[in-house]
């Protein structure tokens, strides 16, 4: 047991600990955002976690790995705000497979002392985190549309129908962000050095084997500032395509589509807007044929201006949109493209 004279002690040697203002505390903090690449090009939709790691204060390293990844890097280091690169030029890690990924994250933060680790909620944030934040034995914030200080973020929960504000205590803060809530990083302004991870040449347990992916001229889903979306109420992929890619192309929109309509076929999975699909933001977001789930407005509710086409004048999808045309969209939606022809 402590006498009284040692508590005393202690309590006064612990201010000299103490940070003592704002700005050394940002200069404790160190972020690292982990950056995609796919081919060896990079994922400028993941340079919303820069954004992201600029608002938590302190620098941010940016992180890239994959084979031949010197172009990457180089790229990576011309982004505004990042001060450093790490790069791992190592083709093992193209695809980011968590399974080799992670332990190679977990050596990179172990010599670097980041206080913070930020990445995009897709699919290769939502696969890489939740297995780092195991192996270092943290808790993983996921899904955050703001930062309100080091330590405290803002998350939606239930489909985005409740917004929960998280604190957390944790030494090390792994989170995803979602893209929509931040803008991407501009790509030139910076001038970071690039320097060489560590890799520890983790094996994977899980190969790689193929992808079949759907190639279109138009816009990227995820990043489009106008999007047409179809669901169930065009009953067949033979009417999605004739209705509403016609639209589409109208517009000089992307391509999109309720979970119904993907189940039933009309559309290709990577068009799905919604809770576990694509959360998309445009500046414009048209919809036809879709009543308006819980789950489809979590993916785009965000977006500036909704209008909605439904012959439902009480359908909920007209109690978020901007704009509501009731009819049939078999009549309205070619009716409106061929005014947008003209």
């Amino acid at each position: 047991m402590l006498s009284s004279v040692s508590r005393s002690v202690l309590r006064q040697a612990r201010p000299q600990f103490r940070v003592q203002s704002l700005s050394q505390l940002q200069r404790l903090l160190s972020t690292l955002a982990v950056l995609e690449q796919n081919n060896g090009k990079l994922n400028t939709g993941s340079l919303s976690a820069v954004t992201a790691a600029k608002k938590l204060g302190g620098s941010v390293t940016a992180f890239v790995a994959g084979g031949n990844i010197k172009s990457v890097a180089e790229e990576a280091a011309k982004v505004e705000g990042v001060e450093k690169v790490i790069s791992v030029d190592n083709a093992a890690y193209d695809r980011g497979l968590p399974e080799n990924y992670a332990p190679l994250l977990v050596e990179n933060i172990k010599k670097g002392g980041y206080t913070h680790i930020v990445a995009g909620h897709t699919a290769f944030g939502k696969n890489l985190l939740p297995r780092l934040a195991a192996l270092l034995d943290k808790q993983q914030i996921s899904d955050v549309v703001a930062i309100e200080s080091e330590n405290t973020f803002v998350r939606p929960i239930y489909a985005g129908n409740a917004i929960a504000t998280v604190e957390s205590s944790d030494d090390i803060k792994i989170v995803t962000i979602r893209g929509t809530a931040f803008a991407a990083a501009a790509t030139t302004g910076g001038s970071a050095t690039i320097e060489e991870g560590v890799d520890p040449k983790s094996e994977s347990t899980t190969e790689w084997v193929s992808e079949d992916l759907a190639k279109s001229d138009r816009p990227d889903l995820a990043t489009a500032g106008k999007v047409v979306s179809g669901g169930r109420g065009l009953k067949s992929k033979e009417e999605f395509d004739k209705i509403m890619l016609p639209l589409a192309d109208a517009l000089g929109a992307a391509v999109g589509a309720s979970r119904a309509a993907v189940d039933s076929g009309y559309a290709d999975n990577s068009l799905q807007v919604g809770q576990t699909g694509k959360v998309v933001a445009p500046q414009l977001y048209l919809c036809a044929g879709i009543s308006g789930a819980i789950q489809h407005l979590a993916g785009m509710k965000d977006s500036k201006v909704i209008a909605a086409i439904n012959k439902d004048p009480d359908a909920p999808i007209f109690q978020i949109a901007d704009v509501g045309l009731v009819g049939d969209l078999f009549e309205k939606v070619p009716e409106l493209t061929s005014k947008l022809q003209k």
